[in-house]
């Protein structure tokens, strides 16, 4: 038997982008069995679409992708967004299919893509719980035996029969994610939809998806927070514009992702396409990094103030966050820096807003990300650019005399006599 849990050969997945009009609609639908029957033919034996593969209506999401998971692997799989990741979750879930290659999964899969997939919003968390169970292909007499466990692990025990449709969206996370992880799958697949949970559920999820590789399982997990990546995964895959980029040690991957960031102190995020938050009324439209003479700048001594500039625009007079988080080459975060910690109100104005955020070098030497969100009044999220901005420390190397963490922080030492 192989000790192959999951196989991806050749696989890649092709979008139509942009919309089509009716009569284009009608005219393919007729003349489907046609052009099926001469791409066919054409193909040796696979099929493909002449017109999409012509047409720049068309995109390729994945391009010949293949990698192997082994039995009780855990498979982190990071790239920026749009790179595919979603795309080749979906296919191993069944959601999708490929448009060519396959895939070869060995064991009972339980995926978590999105939030509320397979909840109905007028039945109550008990009805949905057996009901994703039943969709996930558990039993009935299993979700029995398993009930009150699922139930304390999302931490919803006295909203459970309450209908889901009251629930905010960590809520159904963890329900879902519950459901899921209890489900004891052969394959567990986990999207980034566990950022959407708090921080002490996130912590939990990443221990129970631990204790599910522990036990023999395997587990793919695709997510942005490159420190839950180092800690969890045996392997990483790099994906870049829908094809692997690298694959092997965490740290190596991690490092080669993270050096793909922004070389330049100023990026232009106006036209980015980017995932949009909640209603995605706030945007950030440019960041970039300074010294204190004002000059753009990407290196800076130890001590030094470091100057980020940041552009928002939205409504006018509508009131709003920025939040600058910090991490070093490894991808764990140092810091996070955000105008609502401090009490401090900013309100757009009519077109363009731009905000300053200083603070000090005290980070040992080495190269830094900086991931900037903006948020509405309520902290809710809007937009979000991930290490768009990189800076080089050229503060102390890291361990010098004994130093053993990222930051130089100043402090003061005596002797006490006793």
């Amino acid at each position: 038997m192989s000790d192959s849990s999951i196989i991806v050969d050749g696989v890649s997945k092709q979008y139509r982008i942009g919309s089509n009009t009716p009569h284009r609609d009608v005219r393919r639908m007729l003349t489907w069995p046609v052009r099926a029957a001469t791409a066919l033919f054409r193909s040796n034996g696979h099929s493909n679409d002449s017109d999409a593969a012509e047409s720049s209506n068309y995109i390729w999401a994945l391009k010949d992708v293949s990698f192997e998971v082994k039995r009780g692997e855990v498979l982190g799989i990071i790239g920026r967004n749009g790179a595919g990741k979603s795309t080749i979750l979906r296919i191993l879930s069944r959601v999708t299919d490929p448009t060519h290659g396959q895939c070869e999964l060995y064991g009972r899969v339980g995926s978590l893509l999105e939030v509320g997939t397979g909840f109905h919003p007028e039945l109550t968390g008990r009805e949905n719980t057996y009901q994703n169970a039943a969709i996930l292909g558990m039993r009935a007499a299993e979700v029995d035996q398993r009930f009150d466990a699922i139930v304390a692990f999302a931490e919803i025990g006295k909203f459970i029969d309450t209908p889901v449709k009251r629930y905010s969206s960590g809520m159904y996370t963890r329900l879902a994610f519950a459901v899921a992880a209890h489900l004891q799958p052969e394959i567990l697949i986990v999207d980034e939809v566990l950022a959407v949970g708090d921080a002490g559920f996130q912590r939990k999820c990443i221990q129970k998806m631990a204790q599910v590789a522990g036990g023999g399982r395997t587990v793919l997990f695709v997510s942005h927070n490159m420190g839950s990546i180092t800690e969890l995964c045996d392997r990483v895959i790099l994906l870049k514009d829908g094809r692997v980029a690298m694959t092997g040690d965490p740290d190596d991957v991690i490092r080669a992702y993270l050096e793909e960031g922004s070389n330049e102190a100023r990026v232009v995020l106006r036209d980015q396409v980017r995932p949009t938050y909640n209603d995605g009324s706030v945007r950030l439209t440019f960041a970039e990094t300074r010294d204190d003479d004002g000059n753009l700048a990407q290196a800076f001594a130890h001590e030094d103030n470091i100057n980020v500039r940041v552009g928002v625009t939205g409504d006018a007079a509508r009131e709003f966050n920025v939040a600058v988080s910090l991490f070093n080459a490894m991808g764990q975060q140092l810091v996070n820096y955000c105008n609502a910690d401090m009490n401090s109100v900013m309100t757009l104005n009519q077109s363009e807003t731009v905000v300053d955020l200083t603070f000090r070098n005290i980070f040992t030497h080495g190269e830094y990300y900086l991931t900037i969100a903006s948020f509405d009044a309520f902290l809710r999220r809007q937009d979000r650019a991930e290490n768009c901005l990189t800076f080089q420390s050229e503060g102390m190397p890291f361990g010098k005399k004994g130093k053993n963490a990222p930051v130089v922080q100043p402090s003061q030492w005596s002797v006490v006599d006793t």
